[in-house]
């Protein structure tokens, strides 16, 4: 009998190979579900006589303006306030710290002068349960950030899933399949052509055949047609590139103070004119002065727990908030200017060639178009970036598609109504209103 080949050698290969992915399985699996849970963090106890749930409505209603649980604002903080004074001071304090500094109170004459003869404002209304109620959330363990909460930064690269593998583990167990499969399709491949060769079986050459690119050389309206394809795609191509030049759609550059406009302009609702003013009576929208950023941000040193997001942490966002009192100075310790400012070098993100003339109160005051518009959903932004193709093209379309809004605005009555007449319609475009002249927009 003739042998083929050791058979126990490949089989012990073989059991080898699905021995490493079964053991590699069981390793994944037991991590998953080695993966512990999130501890509930523990409720801290309220203090007693007062109710914390209570007392953070209030303090958010009366003393979040002035004052934060662990930094200094216009206030000092006021977390472990009740651990510094006694209960009957603070009533006197709260209902009127004026006529407590007035007696000559040492502890709040120096309370006053540590925080720049800043005069609290009286608050006669609360009683001594509601001051209570406050005294006991300010009196709660400040509770520290669960591990893998979200907003905490993850390293590079790592993407956890909900299982508690990252992506480059599942990939990592993918690719060491693949090598096993890949070895033991050779080792069957072996062991088939010794079989092969013992039996003598011969396996037939193959035929030699004419290159492909040799016949289609000689084939010459296959080589006609490929050519005018050819230099057709290419003329398509480069057309299109050339078109291309200058549009910086969806262009998205990082700036030097990370400035989010999902934050400002979608959760809390500011209106885009506010920041940029002149956007209202100027030609240009005008870049905001960091003083209109300092006049909520000198209260808001850093944001809520709630703002951070996978992508962006609390301490990213607070870190930003820190370069903004760097660039102007800002001490939010003492809560006064240092006098020590720094220039922010903005990204100019929409940039219209030189010949072009746009005038941003014509559309905004004039035409009341909203800025959403030309710079798309911005509220949803969290970086900036150009939205629109702000091509030629792509303003002539606006103009022949957007009627021109007529109430209340006498200065286009007149010509509105020959207009109107002449091209029989009751509403006109800006392209019928001259919308469409070369120099509307070109000098």
């Amino acid at each position: 009998m003739k042998k083929v080949g050791n058979h126990n050698s490949i089989s012990r290969k073989l059991l080898l190979s699905l021995s490493l992915t079964l053991i590699f399985s069981l390793t994944s699996f037991a991590q998953d579900a080695a993966a512990p849970a999130a501890p509930e963090a523990a409720a801290p106890a309220a203090a007693a006589g007062g109710d914390p749930v209570k007392g953070k409505e209030l303090f958010n209603a009366n003393c979040a303006a002035c004052h934060k649980l662990d930094a200094k604002s216009t206030g000092p903080a006021l977390r472990g306030v009740a651990a510094k004074h006694e209960m009957a001071w603070i009533y006197k304090w709260v209902h009127n710290s004026s006529e407590v500094i007035k007696s000559g109170d040492a502890v709040a004459v120096k309370l006053f002068e540590e925080n720049n003869k800043s005069v609290m404002t009286p608050f006669p209304q609360l009683s001594t349960g509601d001051i209570d109620n406050i005294i006991a959330y300010t009196s709660e363990v400040k509770a520290e950030p669960a591990a893998g909460a979200p907003g905490s930064a993850a390293p590079p690269g790592t993407n956890v899933e909900g299982g508690g593998i990252s992506n480059n583990i599942i990939l990592g167990a993918l690719a060491l399949v693949m090598a096993i499969l890949v070895v033991m399709l050779f080792m069957v491949n072996k062991v088939l052509t010794k079989v092969a060769g013992n039996n003598g079986i011969v396996v037939a050459p193959k035929e030699a055949r004419t290159p492909i690119w040799k016949a289609f050389a000689k084939n010459q309206f296959l080589v006609l047609v490929t050519s005018i394809f050819l230099l057709l795609a290419s003329g398509y191509f480069v057309y299109a590139y050339l078109m291309q030049v200058g549009v910086d759609q969806n262009y998205e550059p990082i700036q030097p103070i990370h400035y989010s406009h999902k934050i400002h302009a979608g959760d809390n609702e500011i209106n885009c004119k506010y920041c940029h003013s002149a956007a209202r009576v100027s030609k240009t929208a005008g870049i905001p002065s960091l003083n209109v950023c300092m006049n909520c941000h000198k209260n808001i040193s850093e944001v809520a727990e709630t703002t951070a997001t996978p992508e962006y942490s609390k301490a990213f966002y607070d870190a930003q908030i820190q370069k903004l009192y760097d660039a102007v100075g800002w001490d939010k310790a003492k809560q006064a200017y240092t006098g020590k400012t720094q220039p922010v070098k903005w990204v100019r993100i929409h940039n219209l060639p030189d010949f072009v003339y746009f005038n941003h109160s014509q559309h905004v005051s004039v035409a009341g178009i909203e800025c959403q518009t030309c710079h798309g959903p911005v509220q949803e932004f969290e970086i900036m970036k150009q939205y629109s193709k702000l091509t030629m093209g792509w303003c002539i379309d606006c103009h022949r598609k957007t009627d021109v809004k007529m109430e209340g605005n006498a200065y286009y009555d007149k010509i509105h109504a020959e207009l109107s007449k002449k091209y029989g319609v009751e509403k006109l475009t800006a392209a019928q209103m001259g919308g469409l002249e070369c120099g509307k927009c070109h000098y």
